[in-house]
């Protein structure tokens, strides 16, 4: 059940880097309160996040178009924020200049380069506790989760 609090249009991500010797893909959580395996093999933490930041960024930047396209009073704002607790990721995103030799991530890294530069979208860091997007990647503490529910805007059933 959603709460009363206004909406705000704002985007959290996450990934995990394998989590067990008999995989080899990452796992990603994003905008649409959903995980999945990534579609590529992310050769450390920071390409996992890199990749779900992706994912992230191009989720909002359909979201907005489609917001955009409605016939409501109210539109979100232009600029949205994606939060991410990888420090990494977020300096590899919005530096100018890819010095990887991986094609995955270089398309990747373009895409959120773009979507920085035309300010669809910013990206902040948040601590990994405070992550919304946590649950959908990693097993947590049931402090956590109710702390997460609450931040989506999910309210137990009275």
């Amino acid at each position: 059940m959603f709460g009363s609090t206004p909406p705000i249009l704002e985007g959290y991500s996450d990934a995990n880097w394998i989590l067990d010797s008999d995989e080899i893909r990452s796992t990603s959580g994003a905008m649409s309160w959903k995980s999945s395996k990534q579609a590529c093999i992310a050769r450390s933490t920071m390409e996992s996040k890199l990749i779900a930041l992706e994912k992230a960024c191009s989720k909002v930047e359909w979201l907005t178009n489609f917001l955009a396209d409605l016939p409501i009073e109210t539109h979100p704002p232009i600029l949205v924020s994606i939060h991410c607790d990888c420090q990494a990721a977020i300096a590899r995103a919005k530096s100018k200049i890819y010095n990887g030799k991986s094609r995955h991530i270089w398309k990747r890294h373009t895409i959120i380069k773009q979507l920085l530069e035309s300010r669809v979208v910013s990206l902040d860091f948040v601590k990994s506790e405070l992550n919304l997007a946590d649950p959908l990647t990693k097993p947590l503490s049931r402090r956590l989760v109710e702390y997460t529910l609450k931040g989506m805007g999910l309210m137990p059933k009275a």
